[in-house]
């Protein structure tokens, strides 16, 4: 009886089983689920043919790519509520004073949460909480949105497939 009751609790905060949790996104963009889901869609397909798990470490370093063969599974990884949503981009000034770097507004980029591997990226997710956020000067981009929004659903879907995103 009190594993029923835990259970019962744990689903209705959030907690319950991955595979009962609603395929698709939390929208907070403007753009159609569809939209998503074809980024989204181009995300598996890479991932399908290639896992590349080092991008962020090559990026001014002489390290060699860790690049792995595709991953099929990826083609049946969705998206159970992930939240995807814009967000102001950081000011020239304020990324001035805390990194050195002048960039004119909008700068294109957000502040990374802890357990980022920078303080500022064009977008990041959050893994256990199902969460990608971009830049909201990348929202009308176009080919540039659907690729910065498509390596952060890689991110989900490495994440969801048990992935080191250490370098990612």
């Amino acid at each position: 009886m009190n594993l029923l009751v835990l259970t019962l609790v744990l689903a209705g905060c959030g907690g319950g089983l991955r595979g009962t949790v609603p395929v698709g996104f939390v929208n907070h963009t403007q753009h159609s689920d569809a939209d998503l889901q074809t980024v989204w869609t181009a995300a598996q397909q890479t991932l399908s043919r290639e896992v590349d798990l080092n991008p962020l470490q090559r990026i001014g370093t002489n390290v060699p790519a860790d690049i792995q063969p595709g991953d099929r599974r990826a083609l049946n990884v969705k998206p159970r509520q992930l939240l995807v949503s814009s967000q102001p981009d950081v000011t020239s000034s304020v990324l001035l004073a805390a990194t050195n770097v002048y960039r004119a507004d909008p700068t294109g980029l957000i502040a990374c949460p802890q357990p980022c591997n920078v303080r500022y990226a064009a977008a990041y997710s959050l893994f256990p909480h199902e969460v990608t956020r971009y830049a909201a000067s990348w929202e009308f981009q176009g080919d540039n949105f659907s690729l910065i929004l498509q390596y952060e659903f890689e991110n989900q879907i490495l994440a969801e497939l048990g992935y080191s995103l250490r370098w990612r």
